[in-house]
């Protein structure tokens, strides 16, 4: 059994780490997942060591779903599959505490709302509904990415329908997320610079970008590539204004996105960290290099204070150690990494099974962080991504950088 882990931080990239590097460990974890269930009932979403009342949504779907998509095996894969359904069909059941209240992470609160209308309601007494909507609905692409892979056709549908919910709370007026109440409506009064309420420890600017499962949908669903590409830059150039009415306080983490003074870009908290490698669906990688390397050099240091907010079992530092490599993992159970810009000139990893991979980014420094071109074991390679498949087999991965965008590049 491993414990004191809290999922909705590490599903991020703590566990595609793993899932990438440490395969062996990852597969005893998802073991001691197999076994909390068959000892509890539920999988755990924050285990310290029992269940906890910690955070939102189902993402223990996410990683393991990624652990078995990325070729982690050695685990009762069909159990887990088994504990992931039920957690996606029903809120009756779950562990209660001490004091005989429902432990409402474990499982999906609301769930039979979100099954019957495709959300959440905003209205129905259950808080952060927007937030739990669009993290069950990555969850479900998680689900049905499993399901495809063993063979559960006709799971495979209803989840891949389900990932789309996301679809059921954009506003078309206003361009972001946001709740919705039982009947339809919009909730009202409705600021997307509020905090909390609908979203969980971030605004709707924040999760509005919570759809990892399907990037090229939320552009669409924007106005295309141009529009997509101009609402992420309004995350930087919109003033850190807020409200935190919801909190009756500030809290941390909203002084936090006004200390690190980059608009309204979180990244002291987890929602929007992957947010910055969303350009590269949108044809303009170099905007994600220029703001990966930003966030990196701005935001992180060796000294006391060097994380720009909670560490989060290692989330915050696992984004940094991606972003330094060169790549991101912004969607679960696809084995893909989103490029960034490489922090190195040179490093070498040892992949499961020994092979070494070499990534390389000549003329790298803190002044040259656009790539120019990019190579893999000589060949050429113009896409903004990388596989899972491939840099397990090693080799060498040559980025060339400098200090201009290549706007043809990627």
């Amino acid at each position: 059994l491993y414990t004191d882990n809290g999922f909705w931080d590490t599903w991020r990239a703590v566990f595609p780490f793993f899932a990438l590097m440490y395969p062996e460990r990852d597969s005893e974890i998802m073991q001691g997942l197999v076994n909390t269930y068959k000892e509890s009932g539920w999988l755990p979403e924050w285990a310290s060591p029992g269940h906890r009342d910690v955070m939102i949504g189902s993402n223990s779907a996410n990683l393991i779903a990624d652990a078995y998509l990325n070729g982690v095996r050695g685990f009762d894969v069909e159990t887990l599959y088994e504990a992931m359904v039920k957690n996606a069909t029903t809120s009756q059941g779950r562990p209660v505490d001490k004091k005989g209240k429902i432990v409402g992470a474990v499982g999906r609160e609301g769930v039979e709302y979100y099954n019957r209308l495709g959300y959440v309601p905003y209205d129905v007494g259950i808080n952060e509904n927007a937030a739990r909507t669009l993290e069950y609905a990555t969850a479900d692409f998680s689900i049905s990415r499993l399901a495809a892979a063993l063979g559960k056709t006709e799971d495979a549908k209803l989840y891949a329908t389900r990932a789309q919910n996301y679809r059921k709370l954009y506003d078309t007026q206003s361009g972001w997320m946001r709740g919705r109440n039982k009947d339809g409506s919009w909730s009202t009064p409705f600021s997307p610079y509020k905090w909390g309420d609908a979203f969980t420890e971030g605004n709707a600017l924040h999760y509005s970008w919570s759809v990892m499962q399907d990037v090229q949908g939320l552009a669409d669903l924007m106005g295309g590539r141009e529009a997509f590409v101009k609402r992420l830059d309004s995350i930087f150039t919109t003033p850190p204004i807020f409200d935190d009415s919801y909190y009756g306080q500030t809290i941390h983490e909203i002084r936090e996105m006004q200390i690190v003074d980059m608009g309204q870009y979180a990244h002291g908290n987890q929602p929007i960290q992957h947010m910055t490698y969303l350009y590269d669906w949108a044809g303009a990688p170099w905007k994600t290099q220029y703001h990966v390397r930003d966030v990196m050099k701005k935001l992180y240091s060796p000294a006391p204070d060097g994380y720009p907010g909670d560490e989060d079992n290692g989330q915050t530092s696992a984004w940094y150690v991606f972003s330094a490599l060169g790549f991101y993992p912004v969607t679960p159970a696809v084995g893909q990494y989103a490029i960034g810009s490489p922090l190195f000139q040179t490093v070498k990893l040892t992949m499961p099974g020994g092979k070494i991979l070499t990534i390389e980014a000549a003329n790298n420094g803190p002044g040259n962080v656009y790539i120019q071109s990019a190579s893999f074991n000589g060949t050429p390679h113009d896409k903004p991504w990388l596989t899972r498949a491939a840099l397990q087999q090693g080799g060498t991965l040559r980025f060339v950088m400098g200090p201009t965008p290549n706007t043809a590049w990627g």
